[in-house]
């Protein structure tokens, strides 16, 4: 199954060369890969004790950072190394002011590859976050004496380890991660009928990084002087779905504000012929944004403000979940007590099933049914209170799973 296993890596990787011909986010994470080793070689000695997280992209970086940042305060002396697998997420950290000393894209999984990488520093504590599985990586670290650990770990019945051919994936995860930190108790459960009984239940990191959003200044220029106290929806990282829904709502009620960032930033100039009087948020000026009683929507051209722009908002419609690329980050929006609403493929958001039932978010099936919806709710200032309230006590009553981790990584 080894030689399996290393041909579908060097099938990925070929496929992965093909893509970039005609797609530019493959093209620069081939070409970051190359300077990898460079960055580490630059950046440690062999002697230097490392915390490595790894993260596929941005969503499990933030997942990941609360406890880096708990074992970069426990462990000053050590070094941080942070890497990711996809263009995504590398190119929305690598600019952002960190504790990393280094950051770059993780080498494709071949042996002489992770050989190289990992021969220029010492891995003291390695962790991946939710369900990024390397099995070169993995055997190489745990020869090293390396601790192997997975954080918010997600297991669900389709995934490997649950087909007929499943065995020998379960086999390197059991004989080379210490141990895994589940975000349900229904992820330890599966995990343990495979066998892997190095596993507990910790809880979502996510909820930590989410709850201290509130404490820090959530300040936007111009958003106040834009809202001019109306009810405001934003609109977070959307797809083509979330803006029929927000021209469906806009121009059913023609006093609402409406804020949105999409997901892509080429969806500017889409979201402008959708909306030609919208106002775009880097061509804001005092001027502007004065005179702006006639304008409806704003969309948001820039990256790196959507959590502070929950904030403003009455009500959130993440996007993601009306077609199976999968639901963003509801639980940005859902700490500043807000009802958050969203599509129905959340397959892969256990937060979603929770947020549900206890009635902070609900969830249609496609934009026109979630329209007449949004629409009534606004207008039900009762039931907006009460959707508000759950959402942020759905934030609250979550245990502070980076202790949990912190605590048993560190025993």
């Amino acid at each position: 199954m080894k030689f399996i296993y290393n041909i579908f890596v060097s099938l990925l990787i070929f496929s992965m060369k093909i893509g970039a011909i005609f797609n530019y986010k493959l093209k620069k994470g081939l070409a970051g890969r190359r300077q990898s080793c460079d960055t580490v070689k630059s950046k440690f000695s062999a002697e230097d004790q490392v915390i490595w997280m790894h993260a596929a992209s941005l969503g499990e970086y933030e997942q990941g950072l609360p406890v880096l940042e708990k074992l970069k305060e426990k462990l000053p002396h050590h070094k941080i190394l942070i890497t990711f697998f996809s263009p995504s997420g590398y190119e929305n950290v690598i600019h952002k002011n960190t504790i990393a000393d280094a950051i770059c894209y993780l080498p494709f999984d071949k042996k002489i590859w992770i050989d190289e990488f990992t021969s220029h520093f010492k891995t003291d504590i390695f962790f991946t976050v939710k369900y990024d599985y390397w099995y070169n990586l993995l055997d190489e670290l745990k020869k090293q004496g390396a601790k192997v650990f997975v954080v918010s770990a997600l297991f669900y019945e389709t995934q490997v380890f649950f087909k007929a051919y499943g065995n020998w994936f379960v086999e390197q995860l059991s004989k080379n991660v210490d141990w895994f930190f589940h975000q349900t108790t229904h992820s330890t459960a599966l995990a343990k009928s495979i066998g892997l009984s190095n596993s507990s239940t910790a809880g979502d990191t996510r909820f930590d990084r989410v709850k201290k959003l509130r404490e820090r200044d959530n300040f936007v220029e111009y958003i106040d002087e834009f809202k001019q106290n109306k009810k405001t929806i934003v609109f977070g990282s959307s797809w083509e779905s979330e803006e029929r829904l927000a021209e469906i709502v806009a121009s059913k009620n023609r006093d609402l504000k409406i804020i949105i960032a999409p997901h892509d930033l080429k969806r500017v100039a889409n979201l402008k012929e959708i909306f030609p009087n919208a106002m775009l948020y880097s061509q804001l000026t005092n001027s502007q944004v004065f005179n702006s009683s006639n304008s409806q929507v704003l969309i948001i051209d820039c990256i790196g403000i959507l959590s502070k722009l929950y904030s403003y908002g009455d009500l959130a419609v993440v996007g993601g979940g009306f077609h199976s690329k999968g639901l963003h980050n509801i639980l940005e929006a859902a700490t500043f007590g807000i009802p958050v609403l969203f599509g129905d493929h959340y397959q892969k958001n256990p937060e979603a099933d929770e947020l549900i039932p206890q009635h902070g978010g609900k969830s249609f099936e496609d934009e026109f049914f979630a329209a007449p919806y949004i629409l009534n709710l606004l207008n039900d200032e009762e039931s907006m209170k009460k959707m508000s309230e759950n959402a942020r006590n759905f934030i609250d009553s979550q245990p502070n799973a980076s202790d949990i981790i912190l605590k048993k990584i560190l025993s």
